[in-house]
């Protein structure tokens, strides 16, 4: 597979940036500078809370700040976190589930502990930077729309109580509808065969970068460069004749004592050897607005599954409105319209008109709403190969950091992280001293394994599919 390619211009508008915040075309000096202490590739919510962590320990620590530049290929938070759904949603036994059945109990314990510490985490955080991002403490709402996916998950909660990890099932249970009576009921959902609520939250994604960002650009003196993109792969050491490792730009070279690549989806553009481990994948997410009064505004997240790969996420908005997410089912066979795709310019062929009518379709009370489709956007994803982010020192690399491949699930997982990155990079901490899970450990094995999760899944999808034809 060839490396990645660079953002394309002229994005679809998600309505998350439907109205620009003052920092999104942002440079704080007119020229590139020519050397930093730290450069850090993307400003989305990797490189904007990797920057923020490092900085308020290297302050709490009583060290000297040092200069940081941000470069960003197009405008502030304008790839996945400027796209996604604002679904702060830990996953507390699907993954986990799984988790447990390849890597065992212990593993899956870390990941979903590790998820369910974000909510509380980004919280303090929102409300300790005064950051206006219409931040809600909420509860998920998992529906299983059929027989065989509720089985399924139902089997994987019972598991994980069975092996004694309360601490991941215990919130679930509290909230749980088994049968479909009860689960139409607690969830409001049409034809629930079964429901799991839990703890989440949900966000203005762009919103809260921008918090984190100016904060790092007021009180620490960053150097926020957009439409910068890295136009040449990072080379493996430093030069010898000054030690920096060169990062060559659009706009030209600087020169870096460290490096931290936050690029997600567009990584192997700069790191070559992650051109098979963390590949873009194109999504779609949609905002619904009701035009009639419904029975009532509604009162959880959700994410409603048809079957173990098709599934939509949606939070409901502050201001009435419902940001939709998903549609897999609708694409997920046609394989160039998803994989190995940075075409966020343009929506997915296959979806059309997917959203239209889905609030009436699935919630009881909504069929009068009057719910139409006010924007439909996409977005580009970096899916690890192994379904696990690559984070800590790269490989062969000296002085170079990565924090990436989060397989469309970072919400849960980015923020701390990149607390567990900071650490490593201001304290010189361990990898496992960090808190982050083990298996986000990016290591020589990871990259260079043949396997190819994503890839497994599309053909499980298409045998399955064949087989029902």
């Amino acid at each position: 597979m060839a490396s990645s390619r660079l953002p394309v211009p002229n994005s679809t508008t998600s309505f998350w940036r439907s109205k620009p915040l003052s920092l999104d075309d942002h440079r704080t000096t007119a020229e590139l500078p020519k050397k930093a202490d730290v450069v850090v590739i993307g400003s989305g919510y990797s490189g904007a809370s990797t920057v923020y962590h490092m900085l308020k320990m290297y302050e709490e620590k009583g060290l000297p700040i040092p200069s940081v530049v941000i470069l960003e290929a197009r405008q502030v938070c304008s790839g996945a976190t400027g796209r996604n759904g604002g679904h702060l949603k830990p996953d507390p036994y699907v993954r986990p589930a799984e988790i447990a059945v390849t890597h065992g109990y212990e593993a899956a314990l870390e990941c979903a502990n590790f998820e369910r510490a974000h909510v509380p985490a980004v919280k303090k955080a929102i409300d300790e930077e005064g950051i206006d991002c219409d931040f809600v403490l909420t509860r998920c709402c998992d529906v299983l729309l059929t027989e065989d996916v509720a089985s399924k998950l139902r089997a994987g909660v019972n598991m994980l109580r069975k092996a004694g990890l309360p601490t991941v099932v215990e919130d679930v249970y509290d909230g749980a509808a088994m049968d479909p009576k009860a689960a139409e009921q607690l969830s409001g959902v049409k034809g629930a065969k079964a429901c799991f609520t839990y703890t989440a939250g949900h966000i203005f994604p762009y919103k809260f970068i921008h918090g984190l960002l100016n904060k790092c650009i007021d009180k620490y003196s960053v150097n926020l460069q957009t439409h910068t993109p890295v136009t040449v792969p990072i080379p493996a050491g430093p030069d010898p004749s000054d030690g920096r490792i060169p990062v060559t730009t659009a706009r030209g070279v600087i020169r870096a004592q460290r490096v931290i690549c936050a690029t997600n989806a567009y990584t192997s553009s700069v790191l070559p050897e992650y051109s098979s481990r963390i590949v873009p994948v194109r999504g779609i997410c949609s905002r619904i607005i009701p035009t009639n009064p419904a029975t009532g505004p509604l009162q959880m997240s959700y994410i409603i599954r048809s079957s173990s790969t098709a599934y939509e996420y949606m939070i409901p908005r502050l201001d009435g409105s419902i940001i939709i997410g998903g549609a897999r089912s609708e694409y997920l066979d046609k394989l160039d319209e998803w994989y190995d795709n940075v075409n966020d310019d343009a929506l997915i062929p296959s979806v059309s008109n997917f959203f239209d009518g889905y609030m009436q379709r699935h919630f009881k009370g909504w069929e009068e709403s009057g719910a139409t489709t006010d924007r439909v956007w996409t977005g580009i994803m970096g899916y690890s190969s192994d379904n696990q982010p690559h984070v800590g020192p790269i490989p062969g690399r000296q002085n170079q950091y990565i924090i990436a491949g989060f397989t469309g699930h970072g919400m849960p997982q980015i923020f701390l992280s990149a607390k567990g990155l900071a650490d490593m990079i201001v304290n010189g901490s361990q990898f496992k001293a960090t808190g982050i899970p083990r298996l986000y450990q990016t290591t020589s094995d990871r990259i260079t394994a043949t396997t190819n999760a994503t890839l497994e899944l599309w053909k499980s999808n298409m045998s399955d599919l064949k087989s029902r034809l």
